[in-house]
């Protein structure tokens, strides 16, 4: 039955790309704000779908922690899924992503109507140079920018080293890092077609402000946090009695 329902949301994802794609051009002589209201509706359905297809839903914690303005967002990349909830849970956004994702058909073309940071991840001076100049400009604009820091998707448990990118961004332009966690790789893997039911745990931590600290410093807590908060996401059947006795900090 799990193969079947992630057949039936595959071909469902795979149609409304194709017609949101198609539909996107249209919204190019309009502002960002429309063109990303559109947009964006495509992940609010996809998530409506999932939901109906695969009994895949999910609940967020921490919402209070949210900034009243822009922020810079520190999320572990589990999964594709995370790609999808941050634009139902958190206002009008742009992440930074390796450019190689524009040049996908159908998906490429509505991800550039949305005006990413897109970076030559070969190049890694004149990436971080992109990030600054184009996270300012997206910043002053009003938008939160969305950065995987670990730059890639990593299966739930393991880690690879945060990028300092996200946090000098951060830095040289004073917004604060909302750092975000969540469990969606248990139920879409990064690899895995099979999408399990269940409820996917994403959680908000405490803003960090960003005054008179280091980039490095501001990276390093932010790693902190989703390190140590990570680990309180494991299914229940994988936890011990210390780990499910503690509560996020």
């Amino acid at each position: 039955m799990i193969h079947l329902r992630s057949v039936l949301f595959l071909l469902g994802q795979i149609a409304s790309t194709i017609v949101f794609a198609l539909l996107a051009v249209f919204t190019v002589p309009f502002p960002f704000s429309v063109r990303y209201g559109f947009i964006s509706k495509w992940a609010r359905l996809n998530l409506w779908w999932v939901r109906i297809a695969c009994g895949l839903s999910y609940v967020v914690e921490g919402k209070e922690h949210l900034p009243p303005g822009p922020a810079v967002v520190l999320c572990k990349h589990q999964s594709a899924w995370e790609t999808l909830a941050l634009q139902e849970i958190l206002p009008p956004q742009v992440w930074l992503l390796k450019r190689e994702l524009l040049w996908i058909p159908f998906f490429g073309w509505g991800l550039a109507m949305l005006e990413p940071i897109a970076i030559d991840r070969s190049e890694a001076r004149k990436s971080l140079k992109q990030l600054i100049d184009q996270g300012k400009q997206r910043l002053a604009n009003g938008r939160w920018v969305v950065i995987f820091p670990e730059g890639t998707r990593v299966a739930p448990g393991q880690h690879k080293p945060f990028n300092v990118g996200g946090a000098k961004l951060a830095h040289d332009t004073g917004y604060p890092v909302v750092p975000i966690v969540h469990n969606a790789g248990y139920y879409w893997p990064r690899h895995g077609f099979l999408k399990k039911p269940g409820t996917i745990r994403l959680v908000i931590g405490p803003t960090i402000d960003v005054q008179n600290k280091s980039a490095k410093q501001i990276n390093e807590e932010a790693e902190r946090w989703i390190r140590a908060n990570e680990a309180l996401l494991m299914p229940k059947e994988n936890m011990n009695s210390d780990i499910a006795s503690k509560r996020f900090a």
